[in-house]
């Protein structure tokens, strides 16, 4: 199964990817704005080129029981945008603390893929657990 994790921000969207058969989770790039392009639509069309059949996408909740916030909020949004254009099941995943945990990690990829790396990897360690 094709998984494509998300870390969601204003100014770039971090993906990672997945084949579960092959079990890497790898950096798979950035989506930033594009003059006449959303980054909903843009996703799209990544989603049914790369045929992903999953989405995972990052969910910022506080330490206070879970409370949610504006980027919340703004994220939920965008997956209702990304569900209005493709037809994949969405899930999210608590992102607490991906980005610091992104910044400790080596190699070549920019923060916004790791951070996505992050949410996955966490994802697919709790599918197994559960």
């Amino acid at each position: 199964m094709n998984i494509l994790g998300i870390d969601f921000g204003t100014k770039n969207i971090g993906l990672a990817w997945v084949d579960t058969g092959f079990g890497a989770v790898l950096p798979y790039g950035l989506i930033k704005e594009v003059k006449g392009k959303t980054k909903a639509g843009q996703l799209a069309d990544l989603i049914k080129e790369e045929r992903i059949e999953k989405v995972v996408i990052g969910l910022p909740v506080s330490l206070r029981g879970g409370e949610e916030n504006k980027n919340t909020e703004r994220i939920r949004a965008f997956v209702e945008e990304i569900k209005g254009v493709v037809d994949v099941p969405i899930e999210f995943m608590n992102e607490m603390f991906s980005s610091q945990q992104a910044d400790r990690m080596g190699g070549g990829a920019s923060r916004d893929e790791k951070s996505a790396m992050i949410i996955l990897e966490d994802y697919l360690a709790r599918r197994v657990s559960s």
